[in-house]
């Protein structure tokens, strides 16, 4: 039986969604290949999420150090070459995030290892594993294969999966010491500015009310965020809603926006295009209301409602009272 790592993002004391993604997809991969469902997770001594790594996976290998508070990559690599070498895992995977992009070509450098980036998923074919990307800006999905390796490393796109609790899976945790005669790491830490975040976080919502060009004026965003706040949701917005400078851009789905996986996602005058869709692949639930029949975003949606976007909403605002 073999063995699949996943490295545990985490910032300011708290676990990242990607992390929780990782090892939702990893615990699949570990069930069609009988591996079992190792964590790495790197941080400074008593840091209070380690029990709920633990209840996800078979294994933790837990590196304490004051140093590692904070996500340093030279020393994450240092540790995580050491790692390779004494457990040899099937495969590794890492966060597509700042962390991931940072450290994994590095790794894959000086371990030799194949990497494949951005992944939304991974399939195993005739015994290896092979990457899903999305290409020409998310109009197609590819299937990549990797050289024969005895490891390989992937880094997973936040949301591709959901973060749900894996069942049947109690770890162990297992304390592993720094590598001795690590190198002093080349940078340092000095702070960290969150350049997406504003006064909402749509990441986090259980449910949008997204507005696209097909709400005509600035003025009828309003109509739509007290919709929004009517259902306990979050207003969302295609990008020419923000190169219009309508709403902040902390607001906007799709490939230069954020990626989001709300239980419900409601698209109202959304056409669709490829690079909105594709920020709303992990959502549960899709209902787009569009006048065109023909709109794209009808394709990925499980609900559809051809007709004026002013008119539903007012139906819905009256239905939820007044």
């Amino acid at each position: 039986m073999g063995e699949i790592f996943v490295l545990v993002e985490h910032r300011k004391g708290e676990i990242r969604d990607i992390s929780y993604e990782m090892i939702f997809k990893a615990d699949a991969l570990c069930k069609e290949l009988s591996h079992s469902l190792t964590a790495v997770l790197m941080g400074a001594p008593g840091e209070p999420f380690v029990q709920d790594i633990a209840e996800r996976v078979d294994k933790v290998l837990l590196i304490e150090d004051d140093r590692l508070k904070e996500f340093n990559a030279d020393l994450y690599k240092g540790i995580l070459l050491k790692l390779l070498e004494e457990h040899k895992p099937y495969m590794v995977l890492l966060p597509h995030s700042a962390w991931g992009m940072d450290l994994a070509p590095a790794l894959a450098v000086k371990a030799g290892l194949p990497l494949a980036t951005d992944c939304v998923d991974i399939v195993v074919d005739e015994g290896k594993p092979k990457a899903v990307r999305m290409i020409y800006t998310g109009k197609i999905f590819s299937r990549v294969a990797l050289k024969d390796s005895e490891i390989y490393l992937f880094t997973i796109r936040a949301s591709a999966f959901p973060p749900d609790k894996p069942e049947g899976r109690t770890a162990e945790v297992v304390r592993v010491d720094i590598p001795a005669g690590l190198a002093e790491p080349t940078r340092q830490l000095l702070g960290f500015e969150d350049a997406g975040a504003g006064e909402v976080d749509i990441t986090q919502a259980d449910l949008l009310v997204s507005v696209g060009r097909g709400v005509g004026e600035q003025e009828n965003i309003d109509v739509f965020k007290e919709l929004a706040e009517k259902m306990c949701g979050l207003l969302s917005c295609s990008r020419p809603v923000v190169d219009k400078n309508w709403l902040p851009k902390y607001h906007q789905v799709g490939t230069s926006g954020k990626s989001v996986k709300p239980k419900v996602y409601m698209a109202f005058g959304i056409s669709g295009a490829f690079q909105h869709v594709a920020g709303i692949t992990g959502a549960g639930t899709v209902i787009a209301v569009n006048k065109d029949k023909k709109a794209p975003i009808f394709r990925v949606a499980d609900y559809g409602v051809v007709d004026d976007i002013f008119n539903v909403v007012e139906a819905l605002k009256e239905k939820l009272g007044g």
